[in-house]
């Protein structure tokens, strides 16, 4: 990524949250652990699911399922949680508000409703539990989705055992800004990777073994300075043989080349652990989505990229220029070895990264036993001064530009491959970088979306 400078339990009745009051930052225990704070859900939109609250209960027919989505209202998880209900899945929303806000729930409901009602379908359930998903209360989280169901085991002895209605995890809930990484590496570490770990065991007891995890294009490190688009195979964890398209044999070694900053680190970890987990039980399905640089948002203008931690990746920090937030952009280096001197990277729109999502979801139903790097990028590169001139055009404004040096560890290219999405999860990017920009813009100049009051 270019850089610059995460409730509990059901409910049969819906609830109305208010749609203006004080930002506010969940009560954090000094590991940044929301412990002990057990909060009331929330639920919008669908019909009730008749449960009764915390605890297990008899399996029925009737009892509908989910999609568990961990950091469901940052950024990508917002749009992926939309995608989701668009597409008729039932979700549930994990997410504590330390980088994100409430209203963009209601945003999401609003939006989903609204797509229901012009197709003729029904809601699906959205479920929203203000929780830290590294908390003792992910384990009772956990359990109220949960029905107790007797089987059994080689011995002929009846034992009994969980059945989670949730059939999917995606997991958003990570830290992600690589120079807090490098002043805070430990609590990267204790999030990212110990986070991680925590949560596995917890799926694991819970019988969920369905999960799609957001690393990072970062994890290639050093191998973004070969200037070619990167492959999923350059990158590994257990020993691979490939066979290339003239039939010659490629053997393929885990290790990590150039890996920057903890934050790659704590991607790179994350990777390898779950491919570990994968290779040691096969009912295990895991899929790696590797992210370039997502952008854009919903062309509603109703969600968009707006955290509560300083913005650093470049179509913000533009965004901020443009509305007087910040004086200029700083360019860094304009000698490197591309069509206008301006470093080349890969973006891609958030609702394109959101559906890879849902492909994968659905290679994971068709795939027993797996685990599977795909990127999702672009595949082709834009420089920085074209992306300037995306948002310039979308705006119909100058943006002030500062040219200074190039940054240590900064890279001339880094591009996506994008084939084995394209071939096996039958996925590729439909919007360009100039849809990109205008959807930005009209998030960004929207009154209604109200970029300065957030909740």
């Amino acid at each position: 990524m270019e850089e610059y400078a995460p409730s509990l339990a059901s409910s049969s009745s819906p609830l109305s949250l208010p749609h203006t009051s004080p930002p506010t930052t969940p009560e954090l225990s000094d590991d940044g652990l929301d412990i002990e704070r057990l909060p009331s859900p929330v639920h919008l939109g669908g019909q009730s699911d008749g449960s009764k609250g915390l605890g297990t209960g008899l399996s029925t027919n009737l009892s509908p399922t989910f999609i568990l989505v961990i950091g469901g209202l940052g950024y990508i998880g917002s749009h992926t949680v939309l995608e989701l209900l668009r597409e008729g899945h039932n979700v549930v929303i994990v997410d504590n508000l330390s980088n994100a806000y409430e209203s963009v729930l209601h945003n999401i409901q609003h939006l989903a409703a609204t797509h229901c009602k012009k197709n003729g379908t029904a809601m699906p359930l959205v479920h929203f539990h203000c929780l830290d998903y590294r908390s003792r209360g992910m384990r009772l989280l956990l359990e109220s989705y949960s029905d107790l169901i007797m089987t059994i085991d080689g011995s002929g002895q009846q034992k009994m055992m969980y059945r989670s209605r949730i059939t999917g995890v995606i997991h958003f809930a990570a830290y992600k800004s690589v120079g807090e990484s490098i002043s805070k590496p430990l609590r990267y570490y204790q999030n990212n990777v110990c986070g991680l770990v925590s949560l596995m065991q917890e799926l694991e007891t819970y019988g969920i073994r369905n999960f799609i995890f957001s690393s990072s294009a970062t994890v290639y490190g050093s191998k973004a300075d070969e200037g070619l688009p990167l492959r999923e195979e350059e990158v590994v964890h257990h020993r691979q043989e490939l066979v290339d398209e003239k039939g010659n044999l490629h053997v393929r070694q885990p290790m990590a080349v150039g890996l920057s900053c903890p934050y790659a680190r704590t991607k790179y970890f994350g990777e390898a652990i779950l491919a570990d987990i994968a290779a040691a039980d096969p009912e295990w399905r895991i899929v790696i989505l590797r992210y370039f640089n997502p952008v854009g948002c919903d062309s509603s203008g109703l969600l968009g990229e707006h955290p509560r931690a300083e913005a650093t990746n470049l179509y913000p920090v533009l965004t901020q220029v443009l509305t007087g937030e910040r004086d200029r952009l700083d360019v860094f280096g304009c000698d490197w070895a591309t069509r206008d001197g301006t470093a080349i990277r890969d973006f891609i729109h958030v609702l394109d990264v959101a559906r890879g999502h849902i492909a994968a979801l659905r290679w994971n139903s068709d795939h027993s036993g797996s685990y599977r790097t795909f990127n999702l990028g672009s595949g082709t590169g834009t420089t920085v001064l074209e992306a300037v001139r995306s948002l310039e055009a979308a705006a119909g404004l100058e943006i002030p530009l500062n040219w200074v040096g190039r940054r240590d560890g900064d890279v001339g290219m880094c591009v996506a491959s994008t084939e084995r999405a394209s071939e096996e999860l039958g996925w590729s990017p439909r919007e360009t970088v100039a849809q990109c920009a205008a959807d930005l813009w009209n998030y960004v100049s929207k009154p209604a979306s109200g970029r300065g009051a957030r909740v």
